[in-house]
């Protein structure tokens, strides 16, 4: 009934061993469709190796912006091989990040610019392969690296759409990536009592301009607060946003997946 399009199964924090229950636990929620999203080239391997396992799992595969320090030159021609496996349904997670500092030996500066090169080609990855790209943006104050995405996607989306994951960010932020063609993706934090401005906005939006996301293992939702996530817990995130737009689960998870099938390849 439910997709999880943001989890990363293959996280340290997800043992080998246990990925059968979580598989499981995930199913019984009603979650039946999961996209795990590989952050590095290491990260590929065994997020495919999950995908060629569970018929109901599907992977992205990118380099989180946090990682591009370690991104060899010719990273974008080592991802293409992989564009091929159907069990490859986006390119990501990429994006920007300029709330962490810079790794040592690099300037913040470099740092940014590096991260907003390998994005502007993924976006170029993307559209040669009928691709669509996932996204992550933080600041530690403003909206900067958001803007900076929006910039280098507006170059592209002509050709490529682009979801915008574990959106925080305000109500015309959101509008300037659907004006694109682009989506946005609510995961845990909608249902934390210190963000209720997400939660409204998720309210607000219209019908199949998002989807719903955990970003497992991190940010559990109420009442998981503080507890490794999973994506089973996509259900209690559907069913708090369901409630604020008064509408039933149901709705509401039928509206996200046709978004989603729609924007990640082959995954219905």
């Amino acid at each position: 009934m439910l997709t999880d399009t943001h989890c990363h199964l293959a996280s340290h924090k997800f043992p080998s061993e246990e990925i059968p229950a979580i598989v499981a636990r995930a199913a019984e929620a009603g979650v039946t469709r999961l996209v795990s999203l590989a952050t590095s080239l290491d990260d590929i391997a065994p997020n495919l190796a999950i995908a060629d396992a569970y018929p109901n799992v599907h992977c992205g595969i990118g380099i989180h912006p946090c990682d591009v320090h370690h991104a060899p030159d010719d990273v974008i021609d080592q991802l293409r091989p992989h564009l091929s496996n159907p069990r490859v349904c986006a390119i990501g997670e990429t994006g920007l990040d300029y709330y962490h500092p810079a790794p040592e030996g690099w300037s913040d500066d470099d740092f940014r610019q590096r991260q907003r090169e390998l994005l502007d080609a993924h976006f170029e990855l993307a559209s040669e392969n009928k691709l669509n790209v996932v996204i992550h943006t933080r600041d530690r104050s403003g909206d900067a690296s958001l803007q900076d995405a929006l910039s280098i996607y507006r170059k592209h989306a002509s050709s490529v759409r682009a979801v915008f994951h574990c959106f925080i960010s305000t109500p015309e932020n959101a509008r300037a990536v659907i004006e694109l063609g682009g989506l946005v993706s609510f995961g845990g934090v909608a249902t934390f009592k210190n963000a209720s401005d997400v939660l409204d906005l998720a309210a607000h939006m219209e019908a199949g301009s998002f989807m719903l996301e955990t970003d497992s293992p991190y940010l559990s939702p109420h009442p998981f607060r503080g507890q490794r996530n999973e994506p089973a817990r996509v259900r209690s995130i559907a069913e708090k946003i369901a409630e604020a737009r008064g509408q039933a689960l149901e709705d509401l998870a039928a509206q996200s997946n046709r978004a989603a099938f729609s924007f990640f390849r082959g995954i219905e």
